[in-house]
Formats: structure tokens, sequence, C-alpha cells
């Protein structure tokens, strides 16, 4: 009885993580990860937490236990990275982050952090690298991806620069970030305990604004001013890393420094590349065909494998190879720009221009409806039984053709997604 009560919190706990739009799928291995992160009660508690961001009254009231109790717990909480806490007005808010990009991360950016590292870093390979449901819903469940690729700002063209749009600038996140903390990067430290790591700068991992202000104050992340955060993104850049972040405009949370051996948003666009599961930047390589000599660095460079060698057609040179980009995989990353020695690539720009949402807020509503997820935004407090029946009556909509969705869904729209995406309705974890 008392395995099936322990089962019972992370059942519990599996469900809440799977009403966000980037879930975890239920499995034996969720379960041994949940079980090392979070206590049996503590799995119960969280279980039973809003989505969006909430007070420390809110989570006494859910809990039903005295705020002076329900403070500890959080705060104990937020002290390993589960939650995120900061304050917002004066007032201090946590938010409970999705496993990925979230608290999977943060498990691992502190090294020796009390937690058995080397046992979570095994089952997140057999989780994410292994088991292929998870990371497949995570990048390749709708159109709205979680992350985008920042282009490589040293490849671009002096005209190009001019109209690079600054939310396309790691650079202008760096410079505009309320905070920024640096951490160790979860992939290649995970990778390092499996005895798969490359050599890649590890303590590079960059969060920002709130997320960042909530780490730094536990010692997950390392606070760093803008001129270090530079620096070292002048160090991801001179190893060939690609900068991966949040898929948003506005107060981006985070940016990975991504090699293509370790990090989990390379390897899931080499695993899936036809389903697009990171937003590209707008910019793609362009081969100047007499001046490419065949090296292949820009082959071995390549995160994603978007470039290759094929016959240069030389008669005269039968051997002679070239480069060659197959769009449908590349990244738009600039990496390859980089590392040719003949200046035979140069960025171009893409003929359709990539959106990207404004704030978290925005790309959390769009993946919700991708994912048919929206009801779980709508209607937070799942404990009221109407607020329930709603969101069933809501998610049969959401299941239904695109025609008769949007017919059935007009008015609902109209009255609740503006709510919904207003900042006092979903406080913006980076304030």
């Amino acid at each position: 009885m008392a395995h099936v009560t322990l089962r019972n919190s992370y059942l519990a706990l599996s469900d809440r993580l799977n009403r966000f739009p980037q879930g975890a799928p239920p499995s034996e291995l969720l379960f041994q990860i949940l079980e090392v992160l979070f206590t049996k009660d503590e799995a119960a508690l969280v279980a039973l937490l809003p989505i969006k961001p909430f007070n420390v009254a809110a989570a006494a009231r859910v809990w039903k236990k005295p705020v002076a109790e329900s403070r500890k717990i959080l705060e104990g909480l937020a002290s390993r990275g589960m939650l995120l806490d900061m304050e917002v007005r004066g007032e201090q808010i946590f938010v409970l982050p999705p496993p990925m990009a979230g608290f999977f991360e943060f498990s691992m950016m502190r090294l020796g952090n009390g937690y058995d590292q080397k046992l979570l870093a095994e089952l997140f390979y057999q989780y994410l690298n292994v088991e292929e449901d998870f990371v497949k819903n995570l990048f390749t469940g709708g159109e709205t991806q979680l992350g985008r690729v920042f282009v490589n700002e040293k490849a671009l063209a002096t005209d190009q620069t001019l109209t690079v749009m600054d939310y396309e600038r790691a650079s202008e996140v760096i410079h505009t970030a309320s905070h920024m903390g640096v951490g160790a990067c979860y992939c290649r430290h995970k990778m390092q305990h499996m005895g798969k790591s490359c050599d890649a700068p590890m303590n590079i991992c960059m969060t920002f604004s709130g997320t960042a202000q909530s780490l730094i104050k536990h010692g997950i992340a390392r606070k760093v001013d803008a001129k270090e955060g530079m620096d070292l993104l002048d160090e991801a850049l001179a190893h060939n890393l690609v900068q991966c972040g949040e898929n948003v405009q506005q107060k981006v949370a985070f940016i990975c420094n991504c090699c293509g051996c370790c990090c989990e948003a390379m390897l899931a666009a080499k695993r899936f590349a036809v389903l697009n599961p990171i937003a590209t930047t707008n910019f793609l390589p362009e081969i100047t065909a007499a001046s490419c000599n065949g090296c292949g660095k820009c082959v071995t460079a390549c995160p994603v494998e978007a470039m290759g060698l094929v016959s240069a057609g030389d008669p005269h040179r039968p051997t002679r190879r070239k480069a060659r980009i197959d769009e449908s995989l590349c990244l738009g990353c600039g990496v390859c720009v980089r590392t040719c020695p003949n200046r035979a690539i140069r960025l171009r720009f893409r003929k359709t221009r990539v959106i990207t949402p404004v704030t978290t807020a925005h790309r959390a509503v769009l993946m919700a409806i991708e994912r048919g997820q929206l009801q779980n935004l709508i209607f937070d407090n799942q404990a009221l039984w109407n607020h329930r029946a709603m969101a069933a009556v809501l998610g049969v909509i959401l299941k239904l053709p695109p025609v008769k969705q949007i017919m059935a869904s007009k008015q609902m729209k109209s009255r609740y997604l503006e709510q919904l995406m207003r900042p006092r309705d979903f406080v913006h974890l980076e304030r």
C-alpha cells in the first residue's frame, strides 16, 4: 500500500507537469527522475500548484496549510531550482517551471548541489536520448517551438547588420536583461557523467532577468554583468557553438550555447529535422561555388549536419568537391560562414520571414492551441468541478477539424484569449 501511495504522488505530479504545453510524457523513467528531485510529500504538494505564477497565500490556500509553513516549503523547493521565485512589485511570486527548459536543467546547473547528479544524468540520458517520446513531444508538438536560434552576428555582412532586428541578436539580450546568470551546461554536464562530453566550455549556460534573478539568489547560477556576458558569448562563438534561446522577442529567459554532439536542441534538430523542431533564424548560407575548395571545414562545424560535400563537376579535376547546403535542415546560425577559410559562404535572407512570438505568454498560448491544451491555461483552477467540465468541453472543441474549431471558438477567443495574454493575468517570469 505504501508503494501505491508513493507512486500516486508522482502520478499526480506528472499530471500537473503535463498541463504545460511542453510537458513530460509519463514513463517509468520519468517517475524515477521525479523521485530523485522531489520527496513524496513535495510531489503531492507541487501537483496542486497553479500553472500561472502565484504567491505564498495562494499556495497556502490550496494546500490548506499555514502561510509560514507554506513559505518554508516553497523557499526550500526554490533553493534547489524546482521552483522559481522572484519579486514582482514588492511581492514574492513563485512559479513551477516546466521540465525543459526548466527544472531538469536547473538540477544539473549547480555542481554538487546535493542531488545524485550521476544518477540523474543516467536517467535523463535514457529518458531524453534513448526514449523518444519526451523529446519528440517537446520539440515537434506544433508549429510554434520552445526554442529559436540566434544568428552569429559576426557572420553577417555590414549591410545585413543594419536590417537585423534587435531581438535576433544574442548581444542585445545580454545588454538589456535586468539580471544575467551563468551556470554549468546541463547537456554537457549530463554527457560528462555518461563519458560522452566534448571539450566545449562547460560553464556557459546563460539565464536572464527573472529566471536569472531566482537562480542567482539560490546559487544555481553565478551573477555576471554585460561585459562578462559578452566575453562568454565570444568564447562560445570561438568554439563554434550555436546560440539557442527562448523563442520570444521580449525578455528572453535563457540562451544555451549548443554543440552538435551533447545539446538536446541540436540532437533533436538532427533526429526530427523534417519536423523543424527549432525555430530558425531569418538567414540561410549561400555558397560561391567558384571560391569553394571543398576543404570540408563547414561540414565539420555544422551542428545539425546540414552541410555536405558533393562533386564540383570539374572535368579537369574529377576529384574536386564543393560544399552544398540542405536548406530544409539548416538553422541559419552562421557557424559555417565563420569557419570557411576562403570566404566562400555568406548569409542571405530567407524568402519567408520567420515569425517569433512576442512574449512568453504569447508563445505559451500558441503552443497550447497547437497542442490542444489551451483549456489548461484558461481554466487553471482544476479543483472546481465547473472548471473541470468547461476544460473538458474546450478540450473537445480544440480537437475538432480546423474549420469547425474556428467556428466553435470564435466567441470564446474574443472573450478569453485577449484576457489571458494581458500581463496582469499571466505574470511574466522576467519582470
